[in-house]
């Protein structure tokens, strides 16, 4: 967009109520531009403001508001604020005087100035009990006041010279206990109060700021684009770049040929960075969270939500393995979303998806607060879908819920290098993607092959053939045709790194995948041991000790669960994580550098 420089303020506006351009930022750094600088200094204070008072009123439900009288709320608050801490630093000061007479009791400070003029000075001391000295009383008239602990407070009578002892000198405030004491009550009052306006005040105005934040960003914004303009021939005309989607180029370009402003617009070349807008379904779009933390798709990447969305509910069920628990994210899920409002309305809709999947595979598992399905009295015809025991394989005995948690690792790292075969041939071709479908064929090949053999579907002497034809077909691919430009020995050397690379590599990637059943079982076994001591708080206990064993037996359950639960949830979203962002992203080839979609539009 190349546009006039008197009209590009007003050419800017309409671009913005277009809301649908992403601007190519010139200027990373705005530390050269003062008027920036003013607005983000400001936005910081609002920010810090609204954090504190979210704070005072975490409920505040938001009204219509204007923001024109945000500057006298600053005012107030700080205003308030400062007294507050003023408040504050006194009560803390009378109450230490308060503490320091409250060894010595309430009497008149004036009659100590009457007695040092009749000739008798009192001096106050502490020190510890083992250094007080017996002789201080007749050579100082020393008389012990108060004995605490392993301190000892008393007072020399002398004719104004202070004793020279081995102890510390003690200066008292000027007011007596009585009024100490009375004053620390009048700056409670005050500070209370103070607190109160400072509450109200929050209560009442805080949309006031929040819709000033809103102008200081949309202001922000503004101006980082004024100054994104490159100005050319002469500093008269200003070139603006940006992408917009293409869905959103008719109505954009009725807003350009309206301006008056020269364009041009073109689609976007392979090898060009871009910003990123995710499309997805409503499931699948509440799994957008974990996608930006890793990174954005760039320009050579598939989404990888829709297939992060199913395994990490997967992981997050089986690691915390319990469908009692699911049961409590559930629900959880629906209080907080009532009460956190629209902004968590997204991530409550995830923690009850999760938790529909915790229950669902808890209850496959055979774990309900960390009760055995298994051995419990529930029908048999619903023992039969849990998944316990032990399974023979290769002469061997494992847990069916390991094996269960390796095939979904195979399954999983299967899907990534399928991904990455497919991604590579649309982006790079098929020619340059012979590499990468080569080990695809080896590698998930070989394990349906494999399973199709173990559960008797093709005879032995198929297997071996078919092993033979995988093997030799992705050896074409891995070792002669990885690179079609290159010499044939050079394609052989990167080949057998290649090798070792995947031999080293995909063995520890599918053993990661144990994790699952490990946190699970983990989980399951505390809570099964939270379940045994409360019982053993209740067992054999008669009369009123049964009353105090039920009391113990619930406060074990509920700390003990609640604890359980947390822990799992840590664990539940750390390692599945873990296991997209590493095992996944890995063989799927996702490197997320890309840059998220953010159009230039009004944000109030």
């Amino acid at each position: 967009m190349l546009v006039y420089h008197k009209e590009y303020n007003m050419f800017l506006e309409k671009l913005r109520s277009a809301g649908v351009v992403h601007i190519k930022q010139r200027n990373a750094d705005v530390s050269e531009f003062p008027e920036i600088q003013k607005l983000q200094a400001e936005y910081s204070s609002y920010m810090r403001l609204v954090a504190s008072f979210e704070k005072l009123a975490p409920e505040n439900k938001e009204v219509a508001s204007s923001c024109e009288e945000a500057p006298g709320v600053v005012a107030r608050a700080e205003e308030l604020s400062v007294t507050l801490e003023n408040l504050k630093q006194a009560l803390q000061a009378v109450e230490k005087d308060a503490a320091l007479m409250n060894v010595w009791g309430d009497f008149d400070t004036s009659l100590l100035q009457k007695l040092s003029a009749e000739g008798y000075v009192l001096n106050f001391f502490q020190t510890s009990v083992k250094s007080f000295e017996a002789e201080w009383g007749e050579k100082y008239n020393a008389v012990v006041i108060k004995q605490q602990g392993s301190r000892i407070y008393f007072v020399t009578v002398t004719d104004g010279c202070v004793p020279e002892i081995d102890a510390e000198l003690i200066q008292l405030p000027e007011s007596r206990l009585s009024e100490l004491l009375a004053e620390a009550e009048r700056l409670q009052v005050e500070i209370k109060l103070a607190t109160e306006q400072l509450t109200s005040l929050a209560n009442n105005k805080l949309p006031v700021l929040r819709k000033k934040i809103e102008e200081l960003k949309s202001s922000i914004d503004f101006s980082s684009v004024v100054y994104s303009g490159e100005k050319v021939t002469g500093d008269k005309l200003l070139l603006l770049q940006g992408w917009v989607p293409e869905d959103n180029t008719a109505e954009l370009r009725v807003i350009l040929d309206d301006s008056g402003a020269f364009y041009e617009l073109r689609p976007v070349v392979r090898g060009e960075q871009f910003p990123v807008k995710l499309k997805n379904n409503v499931f699948t779009k509440m799994y957008e969270v974990l996608t930006k933390m890793y990174g954005m798709p760039g320009g050579t990447d598939f989404d990888p939500t829709p297939i992060v969305a199913p395994f990490f509910s997967l992981f997050f069920a089986f690691c915390m393995g319990d469908a009692g628990y699911g049961l409590i994210l559930i629900l959880l899920g629906f209080i907080l979303k009532k009460k956190l409002g629209k902004d968590m309305a997204g991530m409550m809709n995830l923690v009850i998806t999760l938790g529909i999947f915790t229950t669902v595979l808890g209850a496959l598992l055979g774990t309900f607060f960390g009760i055995s399905l298994i051995e419990s009295d529930i029908p048999q015809r619903l023992k039969d879908f849990i998944i316990s025991g032990n399974v023979e394989l290769f002469g061997s005995t494992y847990d069916k819920q390991m094996i269960l948690a390796l095939g979904i690792g195979v399954v999983h790292i299967s899907i990534a290098m399928t991904v990455k075969a497919i991604n590579s041939t649309v982006f790079y071709g098929f020619k340059n993607s012979l590499s990468q479908w080569g080990w695809w064929l080896v590698v998930v090949g070989g394990v349906v092959i494999g399973t199709l053999s173990f559960l008797s579907v093709i005879p032995a002497h198929i297997t071996q053939w078919a092993f033979i034809a995988i093997a030799g077909v992705g050896a074409l691919g891995i070792y002669l045709f990885n690179d079609l430009k290159r010499n044939v020995l050079v394609n052989i050397g990167a080949g057998l790194w290649d090798t070792y690379n995947m031999a080293s590599g995909l063995m520890g990637d599918v053993l990661s995948y144990i994790r699952l059943f490990a946190l699970g079982l983990a989980g399951g076994m505390l809570g099964q041991t939270f379940n045994s001591l409360a019982l053993m708080v209740v067992d054999g206990k008669e009369g009123i000790w049964a009353v105090f064993g039920w009391i113990g037996f619930g406060l074990i359950i509920i700390f003990g669960h609640t604890l359980n639960i947390a822990m799992s949830c840590l664990s539940a979203f750390v390692h599945p994580l873990r296991l997209t962002f590493v095992e996944y992203f890995k063989n799927a080839g996702y490197e997320g550098n890309g840059i998220e979609y953010k159009p230039f539009k009004k944000e109030i």
